[in-house]
């Protein structure tokens, strides 16, 4: 309902990150497995392939080192010169690209459902609206651990505990005396939406050249299972956790992101980008004008507004970026018999598999189950 049913809905093969990293060999192993468990599943997904397009002179070089990192790190890509990218994407104009065929488009709902049955008919069982505000210990030997409602009876005891909490990781890391860093702040992405009628401008996914600079990709071209092309999305703050419009607002979460000294260091830095970034969202011929670089006879009269997804970004004291997998535990007795997971980044959804055989790997070291 929540991160997952609003994401992109791209099964990403690994391109960017960096060789040898956790991020890189988890997301080409989790392509693998996604595919993979698809197909055994019968949850229908496309291989849509994916382009990313260099529109400029000053993007060649970019791309050159983003072609040579793609193979280090295992991808299966071909470099496209300029004459050649109609061949792919017929109404695509650009210098050079990036193929991706293994790229792939799924709705991640629909997989977490899957997963959901699965773990249900091994003897599972799922909880949801169960908002966690405490944890405690109990006298019972064998699930010393109670895991508390806000609702009050509703309890959970049991032997461990592992938490994935997406957007309230933080907090709950918190509550359970672990370290308060990294903060989660959520970052709200906006999309636009091709008109049914304009949806054959695109065949796959189209990504710009990414801008170092910036920590977010850029705008680009998605297709979806239903047949809508999304275009976007932008990376604004959220005034809400699970603030997915404009007006979601709730001052708790604004105020504690606004009173975190490294989102204030991160603004600092991109203030021109983040104004532009603002800009984008109330003017929507500036959004447009980013995806005419790549389709230039797209016109405001193709697209509307479209949905919007929140991003649950790990920051430093610093204002970095976490960018990568960080476990953590609590403090005292009760610490020893939990484990959080306070950052899973993106592409963390193609990743899942290859994340969670990881996390159960750590779940045996720390247990010695």
């Amino acid at each position: 309902m929540h991160q997952t049913g609003h994401n992109s809905g791209v099964i990403h093969a690994g391109i960017y990150y960096k060789p040898g990293s956790l991020k890189a060999k988890l997301c080409v192993e989790g392509l693998d497995l996604l595919y993979k468990y698809c197909d055994e599943q019968h949850v229908p997904y496309k291989r849509v392939g994916k382009l990313i397009v260099a529109v400029d002179k000053e993007e060649l070089g970019r791309l050159d080192d983003l072609y040579k990192r793609a193979l280090k790190n295992g991808c299966t890509v071909s470099m496209v010169e300029g004459k050649d990218i109609k061949q792919i994407e017929p109404h695509c104009k650009g210098l050079k690209a990036i193929h991706s065929p293994l790229t792939g488009i799924v709705d991640y709902s629909v997989v977490t459902q899957a997963y959901g049955k699965e773990f249900q008919a091994r003897g599972g069982n799922i909880q949801t609206n169960f908002c966690v505000n405490k944890f405690s210990e109990n006298t019972s030997s064998s699930h010393p651990v109670s895991t508390h409602s806000e609702h009050g009876s509703n309890i959970v005891n049991s032997r461990y505990v592992i938490v994935c909490g997406g957007l309230y990781s933080d907090r709950l890391a918190a509550i359970s005396g672990a370290e308060s860093l990294p903060k989660i702040v959520p970052f709200r992405g906006d999309y636009l939406v091709l008109k049914p009628e304009k949806t054959h401008l695109v065949n796959g996914n189209i990504y710009p050249v990414p801008d170092p600079r910036f920590p977010f990709l850029g705008v680009h071209f998605t297709p979806r299972m239903n047949g809508d092309i999304w275009l976007g999305p932008n990376a604004i703050l959220a005034f809400k956790r699970e603030g997915y419009n404009f007006t979601d607002f709730n001052l708790k979460d604004l105020s504690e992101a606004l009173m975190f000294s490294g989102l204030r260091k991160l603004v600092f830095r991109n203030l021109t980008a983040g104004f532009d970034e603002l800009y984008r969202v109330m003017n929507k011929n500036a959004q447009l004008g980013k995806l005419q670089r790549f389709i230039p006879n797209l016109t405001i009269n193709d697209v509307t507004r479209g949905p919007s997804g929140v991003r649950a970004q790990a920051l430093d004291a610093d204002g970095n970026l976490v960018d990568d997998f960080i476990f953590d535990s609590g403090k005292g007795s009760i610490g020893k018999r939990m484990l959080h997971v306070r950052n899973a980044p993106s592409p963390a959804a193609t990743s899942s598999l290859a994340i969670a055989k990881m996390i159960a790997d750590e779940v045996e070291n720390r247990f010695q189950l």
